[in-house]
């Protein structure tokens, strides 16, 4: 008879009680209800909504997404610079000023750093950010477009020799560059805070 009772009032207590919700995976407009007092009416705690979830990242994310982050501000002055020096060449080619000649393979190899810098940072921080859902779709957007935009200027990059002699290589050479400077571009674009 003891045990009827005591599974009566677990019955009772279960279906008297709600299970605990999570804080990070509650609806908007849930309400959990705070377990009641001797008599006391049953008080609302409203949750935060489901971007309101608290993901933590590790103080070198937060260092690479700051490396990150600079560096992305030299790369639209460096396409422009690019565009211009190689705009000299494709013309004039090696009869193109001296500043085009010696400043396209010097910016070419900024770009080129650049992007191995960010490529590894945003990777990296992508890898560790991983199971944050809030901005999930733009940032794969962003590391989508920016990988093709990597694969792009090592393209660009193999062609450059032959660019120098070939007018049909030179203008292969272009078309990669100019691709890949907008797949870069609409990649940088889209983590700006205008397209949140």
């Amino acid at each position: 008879m003891p045990s009827v009772s005591i599974a009566l009032l677990l019955a009772q207590l279960a279906v008297a009680t709600p299970l605990p919700t999570p804080l990070s995976t509650p609806a908007p407009d849930t309400a959990a209800v705070v377990p009641p007092r001797a008599g006391a009416p049953l008080p609302l705690e409203r949750f935060g909504s489901p971007a309101d979830s608290v993901f933590e990242y590790s103080p070198a994310y937060y260092t690479r997404l700051d490396i990150h982050r600079y560096g992305s501000y030299a790369m639209l002055p460096l396409f422009a610079f690019q565009y211009l020096a190689g705009q000299q060449l494709f013309e004039k080619s090696s009869a193109a000023p001296a500043w085009a000649r010696e400043g396209h393979g010097v910016a070419a190899t900024a770009v080129a750093g650049l992007f191995t810098v960010n490529t590894i940072t945003g990777v990296w921080n992508l890898w560790e950010g991983r199971r944050d859902p809030q901005d999930r779709r733009r940032k794969l957007v962003h590391a989508v477009l920016m990988l093709a935009a990597d694969a792009g200027f090592a393209a660009t990059g193999l062609l450059a020799d032959e660019a120098e002699e070939s007018a049909s290589k030179r203008s292969a050479h272009r078309t990669v560059a100019l691709v890949s400077v907008g797949a870069a571009t609409v990649g940088y674009l889209s983590m700006l805070d205008l397209f949140r």
